[in-house]
Parts: structure tokens; sequence; C-alpha cells
């Protein structure tokens, strides 16, 4: 399968023998859906056929089922507004007989089919515990139970293959160990199921064979041991593996810059420690003292003239500037 200058698909082929689980693993963008829609008519191969059983399959939909294979989706496709029943009713349109004529005039031959094809889409959801929400709509549903009424709508075409695209995604440990449940007990009905998943617990404890797929190509298959021994399966998910001690060539490589640059560097310049300041022991001027003997005598004599007063003013700071110095 190509799209333009990009081949999603490869010569990939599986044999899964009735009452087989195989698994379908791989990296993101590795083909796995695009392999599921090539197989039930969804995308046209440019190169190559489907064949089933010995029969080369035309890429339509409702051919693909009539011939015995069925799906889910990776992202639910229910039809929300119809009720849990109906919703299983509708995968039984390629086992009925009735057409277009006999729908509109609603004859016996009619009515005798909708009650075969209820019980068995009563049957189902037994089967699938959903048998207490036949007449609750789809979209009321809990996402577990939603998982559940697809597979019982692909359950009701009565397929040899039932292709599951990811049924365990977004569930809980809880739901996630129904569905694996669920899967056993539709292998136990002789149904071959081929099964992609990323939950790589899950697979390895559900799955007879598991197949790898990488680039569009089958790079192994075999059981679970071997797939997990395998060194291309690990180097796809993780890259190629570190020969030696990781990082060993460019810690030596750093150690050796570092050491190139401490010898070539000029020695740093040591600058003389400043002298430590010396205290001054010199002796402290005495507080001036302003002599106002003088003043005092002379002060009630003058105290009319104000002439006189600025003078012994003046005489008196004069006095006290010289004691200072």
């Amino acid at each position: 399968m190509r799209f333009g200058g990009l081949t999603a698909v490869r010569s990939v082929d599986f044999t899964v023998n009735s009452g087989e689980i195989v698994g379908l693993i791989g990296p993101n963008g590795a083909g796995k859906t695009t392999f599921f829609n090539c197989l039930t008519g969804l995308y046209v191969p440019t190169e190559g056929t489907v064949a089933f059983k010995g029969k080369v399959i035309p890429p339509k939909p409702h051919l693909v089922t009539q011939a015995g294979i069925a799906r889910t989706f990776q992202n639910i496709r229910l039809f929300a507004n119809m009720t849990v029943l109906e919703n299983v009713l509708v995968g039984r349109h390629t086992r009925t007989k009735e057409g277009l004529w006999s729908a509109l005039l609603r004859g016996p031959g009619f009515r005798k089919a909708e009650k075969e094809s209820e019980a068995k889409a009563m049957e189902l959801l037994e089967f699938v515990g959903l048998a207490a929400k036949r007449d609750h709509l789809a979209r009321n549903l809990p996402y577990g139970e939603q998982r559940k009424l697809e597979i019982a709508r692909a359950l009701a075409s009565e397929p040899g293959l039932l292709l599951l695209d990811e049924p365990t995604a977004g569930m809980n440990p809880q739901e996630t160990r129904t569905t694996e449940e669920l899967v056993f007990a539709i292998r136990d009905k002789g149904i071959a199921v081929l099964v992609i998943e990323h939950d790589m617990r899950f697979i390895f404890n559900l799955c007879d064979r598991v197949a790898v797929l990488v680039q569009g190509e089958k790079l192994v298959e075999g059981t679970s041991d071997v797939v997990q021994a395998d060194d291309r399966v690990v180097a796809a998910y993780l890259g190629e593996p570190f020969e030696g001690e990781p990082g060993q060539e460019e810690a030596a490589e750093v150690e050796a810059a570092e050491a190139a640059a401490d010898a070539t560097a000029p020695a740093p310049k040591t600058d003389a420690a400043p002298e430590p300041a010396q205290a001054d022991t010199s002796p402290e001027p005495e507080p001036a003292q302003a002599d106002t003997t003088g003043a005092d005598d002379t002060a009630p004599a003058d105290s009319g003239a104000g002439g006189d007063t600025g003078s012994d003013g003046a005489e008196s700071t004069s006095t006290t500037k010289g004691e200072a110095q």
C-alpha cells in the first residue's frame, strides 16, 4: 500500500488458524492500522491482493464482511443515537436474505428474519455482558462497555476472522483484564483473532503468536519469548544500543579539551595586597575654649552700645580661632 512516495505496507502476509490469537505489534507509524484497512476494503491496495481462505476478496467492505472478516476500530464507531440492541442488529445485515421490498412490505418472511436476528443479537449481548442494557442508547454506556458493544456488533456478522484494533486503549487494569477474558472466550468459539495493541503485557499474555511490523514490513513472527528476545525488536522500539559504555568517548573528549585549555591558559596576575592602614596616633587637639572673661566684664558696661558689642564679639571669635590652631 503506497501513499505517493511512501510505502506504508509491503508484502505482509499472515496465517491465522481457527481458534488462534495472533498479535500484531510495532512502533507508531509502522503500518498496523493501514494493514487492517487494506484487509477490510477501506483502502484499495496499490499492489497485491487480499485473500482469505484461498479466495481473493474484492476491496469492498460489505464483500469482506460477507467473506467472513469483521473488525473493530481504534476509535469507537458506534451509532450513538441507536440502542444497544439496534447496534448489534446492524451487524446482522450481511447474514439476512431480506431485501428492500421485503422490508417495505413487512411480510411473514421479514418478521421471521427479524425475530431470528433479534434472538441472535440477544445471545451476543448476553455473551459480552450487556443484555440488561439492550434498550440503552449507545452513547450513554461507559467507555469499557462501548468497547464490548463494538465487539458484539462485529461478532453479529458471524466472522471466521476477527480483527481487533487496540481493544484496550484507554482502559483501566480491571477493564483490560475483562477484555482479555472476552477475547479468550471468542477464541474458544473457534474464531481466529488478529489483534493490534500497544500494551505489551496484554499482548504477550493473550497471544499464541506475535508478529512485529516495522516500516510496513513484517520483521519477525513467533512466540512471545522469541519476539521479546529479538534484538531487532528492541532496536525498533528503543533505537540501536550503544557499543561499550554509553558516553565514554564523549566524556574522554571533554576531559582532553579541558586539559588542553588549562595548559594554554596564561597564569593569572596576582596583585600585591594593600598594606593595612596605620592608625593615626597623633594626639587629638584639645577642644577650643573661648576666653569669655573680658566679655563678661565689659558686657554690662557696653550693653547700650551696639557697635562696641559687635567689636567684642569679633575679638572673641578671633581669639577662639587662634587657640584652635
